[in-house]
Order: structure tokens, then C-alpha cells, then sequence
């Protein structure tokens, strides 16, 4: 009832770990599979290392998170290792990211035989200047990113869009255009910050950080509402997950999947099997036979 084909990957169910949460070593990713998610994406990496920015990195606001980590992974090399240790069973995804197609293409071609599937984070709103937003901001870089992985690798890709633009449909249309296999939606939005009374001065070390969370799901259901109308290719709906009928809202949309992150901070590993298990009831009262039927149901 609850398994989903996406371009091609076989998962159990319509739910995803976020890029960004757990998604640092073997045993997290494996982990967060046997407490119910349908697949798993891992944490976002480069080409070679990157440190991130220093702490406090992450601070909690009403209705959500603001965290600014500055993309900080060990680099390909490292996170191949981890890759190798993944149980054969898992879906796995992996988020990658660098600042130009070139960069993409070395770090998908390093990884491409050992995931399931690519996503490209072009989304960060607190990527170092030249990565994350920077590039998905733009139609034509967007393009040129996506057109070149997709040259060079032979599974599916998926491309992660940030809200921060003035209009997704055209990102989300060039996306396509070049050739993408999926289109997550969303990132992050921000840059947000908050500000200690004390002190009078940010909380991150950052400043401005991305803010996730119950707060962006509103925002998060617009944009997966938009671009459904627009490209054919599926969709991944992520934004402030916490509960079935989030992900009912997405699928209804037009998601085809969804991603939790934020609300493993609320609720825990537990959080995919109490969703699986509550839209599994949905389904039955409402008469759902399977994931299929729902998908865009707010556009009939």
C-alpha cells in the first residue's frame, strides 16, 4: 500500500531522511532505515573536505530551526568509506554539492555506482559565497550543473531548489530542461537569524542561518503545488514534516515522496514508523489503495 517507485528506486514507503540529518556515517544511515524510512539521504558533500563554520551552529525558534553548519563534511574520499558500509537493502541517496559543474561531475562520478540516486544541493542559504543558493538562484546555472551530471552519470538525479527566488516554476523548468530525473522541494529558507537579549549580539556563529521546520511547511506545499503544474518529471516534498498529514498535504500537492529532518529533533528516530503507520490508517479509511492515488489530488 505504501511503496513508492521513484525513477526507477524502490522504496517501502513515501518517506526520506533529510540531506543534513544523520547522514554523516554508515551506521546513522543504516539506522534511520531500521526505524522505518522508505530511503535515506546523506548528509551534503564536496570535493574535498570543508569544516563548516564554527559553533553555535544551530538554534531553536518558535515553530522550527535555524542552523547554519556552512555545508561542513569530511570530503568524498571519507564519505566513500562510509558508502561501501551501507546494508545492500537501503535506498540510498546522495547530496553532493560544489561550485561548478565540473566540481558536480568529479564528486557524482566518484559515488555514482555506490547510491541509488544524486541529489544536487544548489539550495544551501548558508553555503559560502559561489555554492548552495548561489547557483540555484540562477536559471543558467542551474542548467549547465544538472545538463553535465546527467552527461556524465548514468543514475537517477534529483535537484534540490531553494524557495528563495522569485519565481521556482522557471528553476524548476530549466532543471527539467537539462534533463533532471526528480526535483526536490525545498531547502531551507533564509538567510534567518535571531539575536541573544543578553548580549545583544547573533547567536550563530554565522549570523544568518537556514530555517527549517513547522514554519516553512506552508511555503514548502505552495512551491511543490507550483511546480507540479508546470514539469513532469516527480517530485520529493520536504519542509516541516511532523506528522501523516504533512505528508498527505504533500502528496495531495503532487510530491510522489517526502523528507523529515527537522522533526527527528522533536520527536526522534520514532517519527517515520508513527508517520508510516498513520498513513497507512489514512489510506484505509479514506479507501487509498496505494501512494498513486494521492499524488496531486489538489489539482483535480
Amino acid at each position: 500500500m505504501l511503496k513508492v517507485n521513484l525513477c526507477g528506486v524502490k522504496m517501502r514507503n513515501p518517506t526520506m531522511l533529510a540531506a543534513g540529518v544523520l547522514g554523516i556515517t554508515a551506521s546513522s544511515l543504516n539506522r534511520v532505515y531500521h526505524y522505518g524510512a522508505g530511503a535515506v539521504v546523506t548528509k551534503s558533500f564536496s570535493l574535498e573536505p570543508n569544516m563548516g563554520y564554527k559553533n553555535p551552529t544551530i538554534v531553536e525558534v518558535p515553530y522550527g530551526l535555524i542552523n547554519a553548519m556552512g555545508l561542513s563534511n569530511p570530503g568524498v574520499e571519507s564519505f566513500k568509506k562510509e558508502l561501501y558500509k551501507i546494508e545492500d537493502k537501503i535506498p540510498v541517496v546522495a547530496s553532493i554539492y560544489g561550485s561548478s559543474p565540473r566540481e558536480f561531475v568529479k564528486v557524482a562520478l566518484d559515488v555514482h555506482d555506490l547510491v541509488d540516486m544524486i541529489e544536487l544541493n544548489i539550495s544551501c542559504p548558508h553555503a559560502m559565497k559561489g555554492y548552495g543558493a548561489t547557483i540555484g538562484q540562477d536559471p543558467q546555472l542551474t542548467f549547465k550543473v544538472v545538463e553535465a551530471v546527467k552527461e556524465a552519470c548514468e543514475v537517477p538525479v534529483a535537484v534540490k531548489l531553494t524557495p528563495n527566488v522569485t519565481d521556482i516554476k522557471e528553476i524548476a523548468l530549466k532543471a527539467e530542461e537539462a534533463g533532471c530525473d526528480a526535483i526536490t522541494l525545498i531547502n531551507s529558507l533564509g538567510p534567518a537569524m535571531k539575536i541573544d537579549l543578553k548580549t545583544g549580539k547573533p547567536i550563530l556563529s554565522n549570523k544568518f542561518g537556514g530555517l527549517s521546520g513547522p514554519a516553512i511547511k506552508p511555503i514548502a506545499i505552495r512551491c511543490v503545488y507550483e511546480v507540479y503544474d508546470v514539469v513532469d518529471v516527480p517530485l520529493i516534498g520536504v519542509g516541516g514534516i511532523t506528522d501523516y498529514k504533512d505528508v498527505v498535504e504533500f502528496l495531495y500537492a503532487g510530491a510522489r515522496a517526502t523528507q523529515i529532518g527537522s522533526a527527528i529533533f522533536y520527536r526522534g528516530l520514532e517519527v517515520f514508523k508513527k508517520i508510516c503507520d498513520d498513513l497507512k490508517a489514512f489510506m484505509k479509511r479514506e479507501g487509498f489503495k496505494n501512494i498513486n492515488e494521492m499524488v496531486g489530488l489538489a489539482h483535480e
